[in-house]
């Protein structure tokens, strides 16, 4: 997998001081995507151990709060094996931080259907996930007042509490 850009103190992508990975490759090609160079799943560089070094160091201070994983599209096919690497690496390395995922993909009708096919890796991203952003940026329905998505369908889905109640359940 190649990744777009590693930013190392983000406050845009979820609460509080994150650092936040851009995966490339994207299938969705939203109109007026913010990223769209990181469509191209060879666009970057390749994701190394000494990318992860470098995301697990970053995430070592005490004011990080997490760690976001946006792209280009993390929960594409291609790109899941890696994700679900980092993120366990994560999760191992610092459990009390937490996790955020932005995909184009929609939670019921995608990833569960994934899931629901025996796709073990989204059972367990979903699983280590902590806030899932999900669906695609739509351009007409773009709002700037929304805190960490870009568009109004666009949902923060607390995974815990979702999959605990067995229904969505979002950030307030």
């Amino acid at each position: 997998m190649n990744y777009a850009s590693l930013k190392k103190t983000d406050v845009a992508n979820g609460p509080g001081i994150r650092v936040s990975l851009f995966v490339s490759g994207c299938t969705h090609a939203c109109k007026g995507c913010f990223n769209a160079v990181a469509w191209d799943f060879q666009y970057g560089q390749p994701f190394t151990d000494e990318t992860m070094k470098e995301i697990l160091d970053a995430l070592a201070p005490e004011y990080i709060r997490g760690f976001s994983v946006l792209g280009g599209e993390p929960m594409e096919p291609q790109n899941t094996d890696t994700v679900l690497e980092i993120i366990r690496k994560v999760k191992q390395s610092y459990p009390q931080k937490d996790v955020w995922c932005y995909t184009g993909y929609e939670y019921e009708k995608d990833l569960l259907a994934r899931e629901a096919a025996g796709d073990r890796n989204m059972t367990e991203l979903l699983e280590l996930i902590d806030v899932l952003v999900d669906g695609e940026f739509i351009e007409e329905k773009k709002n700037l007042r929304l805190a960490f998505r870009g568009s109004e369908n666009q949902r923060l889905i607390d995974l815990k509490k979702t999959r605990l109640a067995g229904q969505v359940v979002c950030l307030e």
